[in-house]
């Protein structure tokens, strides 16, 4: 009879678990589709000598269409289920990919790009790839909201532990995916094939995905008990510890969006100040990334070296496509997987599993560091100085590098604290709350950030454009002033009865022995042993499946 029941119950929760994988699978393969996008979009604007701010201003909608989608999308999630949600969202990523063929990839003779097949300005370009990105972020932030949901519905709510360690897994792994999708758009760009095949692979991507959410969903996963989920539940303002951990993931991920999608790509795609100039006959007599502008190409006069995107600025290290993509997935990558591994390498051995909101005001803090290292050695550095130095490069990426880390343990416990936070029975709209504020964050980094690269900086003339790495100064100043303030607004949070630990040591002692004591039985529940926050390092117990829950939200008692 025993084994009747064991084989009962782990046949129960195989079919539990089912949801979780199909989603998972169409979430990442989704999610290398979305890093492509902004590679794609970005480095092909860059080569048709489109600014810093034309880009941001690019992205406008798409981001905007986040807050909007995230507040909707909460609510549709509650009504129609998470497989509505994420069907919805890849057939809009069908419809971006496939509206991105009617802009041009070839340039005419005068510079100007081209909208099907018709010769185009910059402003008819901006306004048309605007709003196809427009499509584009919906579909992310529709197809988000099925990733990040299921978690809370399949583990238990005593499990804190648990779920913190399947939400780092799969975030983690939904970043790096996302790097590797930054890698194969540049790379399919550049030496790949060029723009029609990039968009080409991608929509087979997608195709993939969507075949996979059909064939394998229930329609009512992730639907309320109640029938009448509306945008008040999405706006509840009886949990407000989800609305300070939403305001401050707002400027968290400005903090990074500031600097890191526009700016960073822009400076190591131009040119060095110092390349501009010289005399030349052809293109191939001038740097990387400048060209041969003919004084008098009638009677074979001489040239002059100018930059191949004044709007781009120079100062930079003249980087390929391919390599800038490198770069930038790069980072992607060990920022997603250092996220996953964040309860196991960080937060673990310093007790602070699971975190609560002094753990984040704590690393918050420490985010602070590398942009504004960076801040000062971009200023510090003279206009006539080599930026392209392996000096300067080796600055440059250990900020980088240093940055991802940190900024994975911030995303991590982020990601955990909003599903802890949310109630169990509204928790696609409360998690669509929290990612609204996401976006609204990731649009005020991305406008701010392409404002300061375009428009701080020396103008060196039209043939040259502004200094950029003044410009790329002034957002890293921008991005450390956004993580104090993401720090000191997680002061707000009521979740500090555990204290925080680092390591041996006490940070920040509990309130009282009795939450002490409450945190250590919740540390015990989860399998490990250790206090929520304050503890030490779980135990190889806590590895174990969570018994899991029924899969949809009508058999999910309440919290």
């Amino acid at each position: 009879m025993a084994g009747r029941h064991g084989e009962a119950g782990m046949a129960s929760s195989r079919r539990a678990l089912l949801p979780f994988a199909v989603i998972s699978c169409s979430y990442l393969l989704f999610t290398v589709t979305d890093g492509a996008l902004r590679m794609i979009v970005l480095l092909h604007a860059y080569s048709l000598n489109f600014s810093a701010m034309d880009v941001a201003v690019m992205f406008v909608l798409y981001e905007l269409a986040g807050v909007f989608t995230n507040l909707l999308a909460g609510v549709a999630g509650a009504r129609w289920g998470i497989r509505a949600t994420l069907v919805t969202g890849l057939l809009l990523q069908l419809l971006t990919y496939g509206l991105l063929y009617g802009w041009g990839w070839q340039e005419d003779l005068a510079g100007e790009t081209r909208l099907f097949g018709h010769t185009a300005t910059k402003q008819q370009a901006i306004v048309y790839i605007t709003i196809v990105q427009m499509f584009g972020g919906v579909a992310k932030d529709l197809t988000k909201l099925g990733g990040k949901t299921v978690t809370k519905l399949v583990t238990p709510d005593e499990k804190n532990t648990q779920l913190f360690k399947i939400v780092s897994l799969l975030t983690g792994w939904k970043n790096s995916l996302k790097g590797v999708g930054y890698f194969l758009g540049s790379a399919l760009l550049g030496d790949g094939g060029g723009y029609p095949v990039a968009l080409g692979v991608m929509l087979a991507l997608v195709g993939a995905a969507l075949v996979v959410a059909l064939a394998g969903l229930d329609g009512q996963l992730g639907t309320a008990a109640k029938k009448n989920a509306s945008l008040r539940d999405v706006f509840d303002t009886r949990n407000p510890n989800l609305n300070w951990l939403s305001l401050a993931r707002l400027f968290l991920f400005a903090s990074r969006d500031f600097w890191f999608e526009v700016p960073l790509p822009f400076f190591l795609r131009s040119p060095s100040c110092a390349s501009i100039g010289g005399f030349c006959a052809t293109d191939d007599e001038c740097p990387a990334a400048t060209e041969c502008a003919a004084f008098n190409a009638s009677v074979g006069g001489n040239g002059t070296c100018v930059n191949a995107n004044p709007g781009g600025g120079c100062g930079g290290v003249a980087w390929s496509r391919v390599l800038v993509g490198s770069v930038l997935g790069g980072y992607i990558i060990l920022y997603g997987q250092f996220q996953a591994l964040t309860p196991q390498l960080v937060t673990g051995p310093l007790g602070q599993t699971p975190p609560n909101k002094l753990t984040e005001v704590l690393w918050g803090l420490v985010n602070c560091l590398p942009t504004l290292t960076m801040a000062a050695v971009a200023f510090a550095l003279s206009a006539d100085q080599d930026r392209s130095s392996a000096a300067v490069i080796g600055w440059i990426l250990a900020a980088v590098i240093s940055f991802a880390l940190i900024f994975a343990v911030n995303s991590s416990i982020h990601s955990y604290l909003v599903v802890h936070y949310a109630k169990k029975e509204k928790v696609a709209a409360s998690v669509g709350f929290y990612y609204m504020s996401n976006a609204v964050g990731r649009l005020f980094g991305t406008l701010g950030s392409g404002f300061l690269y375009t428009y701080v900086g020396d103008d060196f003339g039209d043939d040259a454009g502004r200094d950029g790495l003044r410009g790329l100064g002034a957002c890293f100043v921008a991005g450390t002033a956004s993580s104090l303030l993401a720090a000191l607004i997680t002061v707000k949070i009521d979740d500090d009865e555990a204290g925080v630990r680092c390591g041996p040591l006490v940070c920040i002692a509990p309130r009282d022995r009795a939450a002490s004591s409450r945190s250590g039985e919740d540390g015990a529940a989860d399998g490990g042993g250790g206090r929520a926050g304050t503890g030490r390092a779980e135990g190889e117990g806590a590895t174990e499946l969570p018994e899991v829950l029924n899969q949809t939200a009508h058999d999910i008692t309440p919290s």
